[in-house]
């Protein structure tokens, strides 16, 4: 039995792996990449390492065992069609008999387009009768504060949202809720709306980072076609751009705000505070 983990080198897979190899050995732990080359520090430290693509359906045939849990992180090539990409894993999965796929789509509650693959994979996985967690991950406190250089240099936070909130967490929280469920017991057919403790909103994002930069910066809500306009004006393709736009016209209505509880239940800790993620990414 191994623990499968797909896009394992990507951002939230690394957080994954290193949660993982704190907790089970590293021979019990499969990471499946694209680039054997990225995955060499794995390889080294005992991780199992097989080399696979959403986009080859082939080179899935031999990538799951019977008792396997698998991890399937949702694919970012918005382009592609992720539904199909994830049905590449999951009828591979459902092939080779797992005990288990765990998904990580997005909350419940989320109307925007940027949902709709999500909901067209949990249909998936509910039609196709494997066991599965529905990991509904919230907005990552970094999908903010990866742009700090931005707002520190324009001395503005720039978006659609009006005075709604996001109840984000860091990547590293989510995670490790991925890790208790693929480590855990009890978390067949189950589906968990994942969020950080506390909503947060866009001027209060703006007063912490000015705060702790010693800056001025100031909140500037925006229209959604403003805000679809500055984003292809930094080079983002159109309907990239208005999907990312349309998340926000989301939070403004409050489909962000996620109350269950579950994140930190899981974790067994609070989630990480919008603030500390801004410290570190001040320091970084």
């Amino acid at each position: 039995m191994s623990i499968v983990v797909t896009g394992a080198t990507g951002h939230l897979g690394r957080f994954v792996i290193e949660g993982l190899l704190e907790k089970v050995p590293a021979d019990q732990i499969t990471a499946v990449v694209r680039s054997e080359e990225k995955a060499a520090g794995y390889a080294a430290r005992g991780v199992k390492i097989a080399v696979a693509d959403y986009n080859a359906p082939e080179t899935f045939d031999s990538v799951f065992s019977a008792g396997d849990k698998v991890l399937l992180i949702s694919g970012n090539e918005f382009d592609k069609g992720r539904v199909g990409q994830h049905k590449v894993v999951l009828e591979a999965a459902k092939a080779a008999g797992v005990a288990l796929l765990a998904y990580t789509s997005a909350p419940g509650s989320l109307s925007a387009a940027l949902a709709d693959d999500h909901r067209g994979t949990e249909a998936a996985i509910l039609e196709s009768g494997v066991t599965y967690t529905l990991l509904r991950n919230g907005w990552y406190n970094e999908n903010y504060t990866e742009s700090l250089g931005q707002v520190l240099e324009h001395g503005a936070v720039v978006q659609a949202a009006g005075d709604g909130k996001v109840s984000s967490a860091s990547r590293a929280d989510y995670a490790a809720a991925a890790v208790a469920v693929l480590t855990g017991e009890g978390h067949e057919n189950k589906t968990y709306e994942l969020g950080g403790d506390t909503a947060w909103g866009f001027a209060e994002y703006a007063a912490e980072v000015a705060k702790q930069s010693g800056k001025e910066i100031a909140y500037s809500p925006v229209s959604v076609e403003v805000f679809t306009g500055i984003l292809t004006g930094v080079g983002l393709p159109e309907p990239l751009a208005a999907t990312i736009a349309g998340v926000d016209a989301s939070i403004e209505k409050g489909e962000l705000v996620v109350t269950s509880g579950d994140l930190s239940r899981l974790t067994g800790r609070p989630t990480t505070p919008i603030a500390e993620s801004i410290a570190a990414a001040l320091k970084g």
